[in-house]
């Protein structure tokens, strides 16, 4: 029996997130965006990635990132995000986890004012996690801090199984398309309900919602709006968020409920940190989130992030998204020198 490596598992608002603290392959670059520009299929750092995602040590929903160092000294440490299909640029949830892991952990020393703030490199820039403790030191809640977040275009037509959508498009980090669920309500009523005004995103309808964030991530492949400007390793469209609008709560919060479809089909359990980011900006950018005013974003599992806008820049707005991060395992990998199953296996 061969040990592979030791990963700290946790999850945020639902959402796994597994940390490789000290990946056992060699992972080049010189900053954290070359690393993942390099982590090609045949490398090593992808045969780790599809060992410790795939059945049947992972599955096609988990999520995780390999601890590198930072890009200079100006960053506590960077990270590799990964899913099933590759290396993603971003990854709010994941953010959330790490504060949380280095706190506790003692990578970052805690800070006796009770928010402790963690900085990480990763593939789209430099983020910040200020962790909250309590009296025992202890991580009662996370705050995220992305880069600065825009709207990139709105209304743009795609054509799906179910008619043409309206999407926008806003970068959090990643390129996101969000999609109004009201946009389904005239040509999607099915036998599964899937039609039903307002109220889209709920677990009945995934497989359906991943069908068509597939269809419209595939109909925006060649969408100019979708090249990043500055860098093309952060071009294409991420994920597809599907968004229910529920109004104004009596404190004054806009309250929203989302999913988001990222990657090839994969679903985020929580309210998805990047994606909140995007919608921040979108919101923000057509003055439907006025300054000072929450957005409570729920996930389709009912988990919630806070979000607001920290402040505005010429680069569009730096959002910050609040949410809790708790562990669940430590887990030891091996490998069977008679297992067959290596790397393994997804089905989605």
């Amino acid at each position: 029996m061969s040990t592979i490596c030791t990963s700290i598992d946790f999850h945020t608002a639902g959402e796994p997130f597994r940390i490789v603290a000290e990946p056992p392959v060699d992972i080049p670059g010189a900053s954290v965006a070359e690393r993942r520009a390099l982590a090609v299929p045949g490398s090593a750092v992808d045969d780790l990635r599809r060992l410790l995602c795939f059945e049947p040590r992972g599955h096609a929903d988990m999520y995780g990132g390999f601890i590198t160092a930072p890009d200079d000294d100006g960053a506590d440490f960077g990270v590799l995000f990964w899913h099933k299909d590759g290396f993603s640029t971003a990854c709010g949830h994941g953010t959330m986890a790490l504060g949380a892991w280095a706190v506790a952990s003692g990578i970052v020393t805690v800070d006796p004012s009770g928010i402790t703030e963690v900085t990480i490199d990763v593939p789209s820039g430099r983020v910040r996690a200020q962790v909250h403790t309590d009296a025992q030191r202890r991580a009662t809640s996370v705050d995220f801090v992305n880069v600065p977040s825009r709207l990139i275009t709105s209304r743009i037509t795609v054509p799906t199984s179910r008619g043409p959508v309206s999407v926008d498009l806003a970068w959090g980090g990643a390129i996101y398309a969000i999609v109004d669920t009201a946009e389904f309500d005239a040509a999607a009523v099915d036998a599964t309900g899937f039609g039903t005004p307002g109220r889209q995103v709920v677990p009945e309808n995934l497989t359906a919602l991943i069908a068509v964030g597939r269809e419209i991530k595939a109909g925006l492949a060649e969408n100019p709006h979708t090249v990043h400007p500055e860098d093309d390793r952060l071009s294409g469209v991420y994920g597809t968020i599907f968004v229910d609008r529920f109004g104004i709560l009596p404190d004054g919060a806009l309250h929203q409920r989302n999913v988001t479809v990222f990657a090839d089909g994969q679903v985020d359990r929580s309210p998805c940190g990047s994606g909140t980011a995007a919608r921040v900006a979108a919101l923000h950018a057509t003055g439907e989130l006025r300054p000072g005013q929450t957005l409570i974003h729920e996930s389709i599992v009912g988990t919630r992030f806070r979000a607001r806008v920290l402040e505005e820049t010429a680069d569009g707005v730096v959002p910050v998204i609040s949410g809790s991060a708790h562990r669940v395992a430590t887990s030891t990998f091996e490998i069977d020198p008679l297992d067959d199953l290596v790397p393994g296996f997804v089905l989605r």
